[in-house]
């Protein structure tokens, strides 16, 4: 099920090739119906996103249902159990203790010419996420999109997700949000959902920043409103890779890529290991350990594209190679993980260790599990109170001071042709 190949052979660089270009979706049917989404939404509001979410959703779902109640968000308490309450209380505990180190604050410096330079840290104002709540109950993803804006200050966060047929909200999505502090909830999700954060309705304010994960018409939706508004990213198919030695346990390698494979068949399930032996072990328990699994179709779709294990010389080439494909997800399965983590530079997160699957930092860990994929972890962060801030840069100049660079701020002012930039210099000065 898994390809087993010798790294550096024609093979493998043809599977690199295809990894290397996972980020590049193109899908002009797609922008097409987006692009009339959002037209439609802009143009009458509310009743688009009702006639949007009658057609993919919810056939029969009234206007004056659009936004969730607080009867049917107390309902969902009386309904759900109480050990999955302590489930979302512990991950929203530690995910909450995480993201408040990462709170910064705003600070000044003053100069002995009496110069005030700084930076002033605010929270952004109103924050829509959008989280899958029909196919898969993301109560995961819901908590790691609200706690941060939460932690940053954000003031109002709505949550959108699509209804089920009969037009309620899955009771666990409905007490997770409340759980994590905000009952602005909105029965619509898909492109509509976040044309509706982008522009606002009658019923819907619009947002400064849309963040959250979803299928190719959210992320296409939110790169066609991305300047409207912020976006958090465009977030493609979930990834892991693995690096392995010879020391790794075959199932538990299996059993973690399987976990990243039952997301999609479009997501990333890759091995990295120095043991051919360990490739093979791992193939053959991929097989056992599917067989009982619900969503068979999903992860044998994963392997069949995106299934590869990479067999190297040694651990310096495995992370090289992982260096080159910036996983979303990476996991150090060797005998000396700390010995080798200082080689890894590109990686949404690592998972360090064989007692650390990935599946714990998805869930209960504390750093978010919103992270780069497609190769962008090159570049990109996961999401943090970061991307719920805004900086405004602060200047003060003495007029001794703003003597001391005239000057230069003039000669640079005259290279570039603006003679009225200065002028606001000089004109300061003529009565002296």
């Amino acid at each position: 099920m898994i390809k087993i190949v010798e790294h550096n052979s024609e093979s493998s660089k043809k599977l690199i090739r295809k990894l290397e270009l996972r980020s590049q979706f193109e899908n002009e049917p797609i922008l097409i119906t987006v692009r009339e989404i959002l037209a439609d939404v802009r143009k009458t509001g509310d009743n688009a996103v009702i006639k949007y979410t009658r057609k993919f959703d919810a056939p029969d779902m009234p206007l004056q249902h659009l936004q969730v109640s607080d009867q049917e968000i107390d309902l969902a308490y009386s309904k759900v159990e109480d050990n999955f309450l302590d489930a979302i209380r512990l991950a929203k505990s530690n995910i909450e203790k995480f993201h408040r180190k990462q709170l910064r604050n705003s600070w000044i410096t003053t100069e002995t010419n009496g110069t005030i330079l700084g930076h002033l840290i605010r929270p952004l104002h109103r924050v829509g996420v959008c989280v899958p709540s029909v196919s898969q109950l993301l109560v995961s993803s819901l908590i790691m999109n609200v706690v941060p804006a939460k932690v940053a200050g954000v003031e109002e966060i709505a949550v959108f997700m699509g209804p089920k047929a009969d037009g309620t909200i899955d009771r666990h999505m409905l007490t997770t949000a409340a759980e994590c502090g905000t009952r602005e909830i909105y029965k619509c999700g898909g492109a509509q959902a976040i044309a509706a954060m982008a522009y606002g309705t009658n019923t819907i304010a619009k947002v400064d920043k849309a963040v959250g994960p979803g299928n190719l018409y959210v992320q296409i939706a939110k790169k066609e409103v991305h300047g409207l508004i912020d976006i958090d990213k465009i977030a493609g198919p979930s990834e892991v890779l693995v690096i392995a030695d010879e020391h790794a346990n075959p199932s538990h390698i299996a059993a973690d890529l399987i976990s990243q494979a039952e997301h999609g068949e479009d997501s990333s399930a890759i091995l990295v290991t120095t043991s051919k032996e360990i490739a093979q072990k791992v193939e053959s328990q991929i097989t056992s350990q599917i067989a009982n699994l619900p969503r068979q179709k999903e992860i044998t779709g994963a392997f069949e594209n995106h299934g590869v294990a990479f067999v190297v010389e040694n651990l310096d080439q495995a992370i090289s190679l992982a260096n080159h494909i910036a996983p979303e997800h990476l996991e150090l399965d060797v005998a000396e993980p700390w010995q080798w983590l200082g080689k890894i530079r590109n990686a949404g997160a690592i998972m360090i260790g064989k007692f650390t699957p990935e599946s714990v930092g998805d869930y209960i860990a504390g750093p978010n599990h919103i992270l780069p994929t497609g190769g962008t972890a090159k570049y990109a962060s996961p999401l943090s109170v970061d991307d719920f801030i805004k900086k405004t840069s602060l200047i003060h100049y003495t007029k001794t001071a703003l003597k001391e660079v005239t000057p230069a701020v003039t000669k640079l002012a005259d290279v570039e042709g603006l003679k009225g930039h200065a002028a606001a210099m000089e004109v300061r000065f003529d009565t002296d």
